[in-house]
């Protein structure tokens, strides 16, 4: 097993992983459940460039994404899980090589979890998320790493840079800028700029993906939105805010996966708040999804893990309760009473 980081290329780790790749493979890529445009990104750029080196690639994906993501190149050539079962079976167990991308814990991929312990392919783990798991044969994990999209970038950039095109470009791009908040977290390095200046000389134009991305609401979503924000809670004497929504106020706005993508960090904008938290009502799943952000020192990873059953990022972490929504709340805010030290 060997754990490496990549902020400086380590060479074993590019080592091995050419040697692997020197001969053909049965490749099967996979992104975490619900993907996101980092999981999305990164995916269909390391797909594009493994395809360009003549390996047999499939991107499998263990459920739908938002509508916004499904303009990137090749995505539709992704397989789904949840639409073909059958098909990703198949590949999962004629697969000589499983990259497992911008996720460190096997469960983070639903159903497909199973079908991936039992798969005899070698796994390789490409993630920015702390604590990482210890299912793969090659780990590349660097929680300093703005997105798993940055962290394509670095390696396809020491593999073979000459293979960059205009689509992983855009799918990079996309997966950096979502990822860091359109450049404006605290992972946002030197680095990260330098990467997005190479990916707009490959192709990528930063307007048009943004536009795509954030400007292409529907009427619904953002009335949402609307709901969303009346429902919002300063705890009292506290820097910290939290947002509801409940299964019978999605419903009414038509809710479709991925409406609700940024909501949370709409509490980060008020003037003296460092957290920001959302609670959303999934009645199919009997679960209360909940989405955390901070600003400053305050980590909402370890608040993820100790309270809520997740985890994440220092700034950028999810959870989730089984109670129900105010329940969760009277939680929540136990929670928050217990380390009100913190703020």
């Amino acid at each position: 097993m060997k754990i490496v980081s990549l902020l400086s290329m380590d060479k074993q780790f590019i080592t091995d992983l050419k040697l692997i790749l020197n001969s053909t493979q049965k490749v099967v890529i996979i992104p975490h459940k619900n993907p996101d445009g980092d999981a999305l990104g990164s995916a269909l750029a390391w797909m594009c460039f493994l395809r360009k080196k003549n390996h047999d690639v499939v991107i499998i994906s263990p459920n739908d994404y938002p509508d916004f993501l499904k303009w990137l190149p090749g995505e539709n050539s992704i397989l789904k899980h949840t639409i073909h079962p059958k098909e990703v079976r198949v590949k999962i167990e004629q697969a000589t090589l499983i990259f497992t991308l911008d996720f460190n814990i096997l469960s983070r991929c639903g159903d497909l979890e199973p079908l991936v312990k039992k798969s005899c392919a070698h796994k390789i783990m490409i993630d920015h998320h702390e604590n990482p798991d210890s299912y793969a044969f090659l780990k590349y994990s660097d929680p300093k790493m703005s997105s798993t999209s940055e962290m394509i970038y670095h390696l396809i950039n020491s593999l073979d840079k000459k293979l960059f095109s205009p689509e992983i470009a855009k799918c990079l791009y996309t997966g950096i800028m979502t990822d860091t908040g359109s450049f404006r977290y605290p992972s946002t390095t030197s680095l990260t700029h330098r990467a997005i200046a190479n990916l707009v000389e490959e192709g990528a134009d930063g307007d048009q993906i943004h536009q795509k991305i954030y400007d292409s609401s529907s009427f619904s979503r953002l009335k949402l939105l609307g709901i969303t924000l009346s429902n919002m809670t300063q705890i009292k004497d506290l820097p910290i805010v939290y947002l509801t929504l409940s299964q019978e106020e999605l419903n009414s706005c038509s809710y479709k996966k991925g409406d609700t993508e940024g909501f949370v960090n709409y509490g980060l904008s008020l003037d003296g708040i460092t957290f920001s938290c959302i609670m959303i009502e999934n009645e199919s799943n009997g679960i209360i999804k909940m989405s955390f952000r901070s600003q400053g020192d305050f980590s909402v990873n370890d608040f993820a893990r100790t309270y809520f059953n997740g985890g994440g990022h220092h700034n950028a972490a999810g959870g989730m309760s089984k109670l129900n929504l105010q329940e969760t709340i009277l939680n929540f805010k136990k929670a928050v009473k217990e380390i009100e030290n913190n703020f």
